[in-house]
């Protein structure tokens, strides 16, 4: 079954329960909590000792001293919106899947070079969609994709169908899960 990952923004601590609990309420036992805000690393540590059927991951990561931070937190994955080289290293040392943003040929390249076989294809709408994705699926056939960016309700299926991609990732999840559990308070 493919995954769906939620792409969690948090600006507070005290905002980690209400955002997980209606994820799992939704059947989602995922979060990519963003390194966008000051306690992304606070919340990591917080959601992996709380929701221990969670599986919790660091997005949004940029550079290596967030990488290691979120790997001290606790993160079982890591995201980026481009490739970072060292962040690579950093993550294929500790056997931590890392998924970074990859949208040319060059970077797919630079991602397999570093043993990456599944990687964010970010903003997925900006760069072609599916179509890209199957384009770029032909000369690639041992990647896996994680389209985010411009994906929702209106073309999530389709993504899900295409069998290239690994999991659809978007901040619209945690805002259904959201409208979800306050239509049920």
């Amino acid at each position: 079954m493919k995954k769906l990952i939620p792409v969690v923004v948090l600006q507070e601590l005290s905002q980690t329960d209400r955002v997980l609990k209606a994820l799992q309420n939704n059947g989602i036992n995922c979060a990519e909590i963003t390194f966008r805000t000051a306690c992304a690393a606070e919340a990591i540590a917080y959601a992996v000792k709380n929701y221990p059927d969670m599986e919790i991951g660091a997005g949004t990561v940029i550079n290596s001293a967030q990488c290691e931070q979120a790997l001290a937190a606790g993160a079982t994955f890591i995201v980026s919106p481009g490739f970072s080289a060292e962040v690579a290293r950093i993550c294929n040392g500790k056997n931590v899947p890392y998924y970074p943003g990859c949208v040319t040929p060059t970077e797919i390249m630079s991602a397999l070079e570093h043993g990456i076989t599944t990687v964010k294809f970010f903003p997925a709408d900006l760069h072609g969609g599916l179509k890209a994705l199957k384009a770029l699926s032909a000369p690639f056939p041992q990647v896996k994709f994680i389209p985010t960016g411009g994906v929702d309700r209106s073309n999530l299926d389709e993504y899900l169908a295409f069998d290239r991609v690994f999991a659809v990732g978007g901040s619209f999840l945690v805002k259904e899960a959201l409208k979800t559990a306050e239509g049920k308070a």
